[in-house]
């Protein structure tokens, strides 16, 4: 999967729980990536050809199981580099955010699965 459609996903999952509901809408997306509404549709189109969301005709879009699974793993590695970046490195919060968005992607599984056993065992789980 692309780093777009995995932002995407992400995202999805990060305004379910910051609205404490399932089913986002394009416009919440759109304004929380800072991209546009066309851009969106475009991407959502492609994620449902993958299987990774559902999207009601002009309305809500749902994560998949898939698509749920992958947003969740997709989170998981930008809440770890996160914290790494600012709780161990000391880096400051706003580019801590923007460097772990940039590695999550690319990171092995290998050196993930180590860098969140570390930052674990450094503080604890992330709430």
């Amino acid at each position: 999967m692309l780093r777009a459609g995995e932002d995407y996903l992400e995202s999805i999952l990060q305004l379910e729980r910051a609205q404490e509901r399932t089913g986002v809408r394009i416009t919440d997306i759109a304004r929380k990536l800072g991209v546009t509404k066309p851009s969106v549709i475009r991407a959502m189109k492609q994620l449902h050809a993958d299987g990774y969301i559902e999207q009601e005709s002009y309305g809500d879009i749902y994560l998949t199981e898939k698509g749920r699974v992958k947003a969740s793993q997709v989170y998981h590695r930008h809440s770890v580099l996160t914290r790494f970046f600012r709780d161990v490195l000391g880096v400051d919060a706003g580019q801590a955010e923007k460097d772990a968005c940039l590695i999550e992607h690319y990171i092995s599984s290998e050196s993930m699965e180590k860098l969140a056993a570390f930052v674990e065992a450094e503080g604890g789980e992330d709430s």
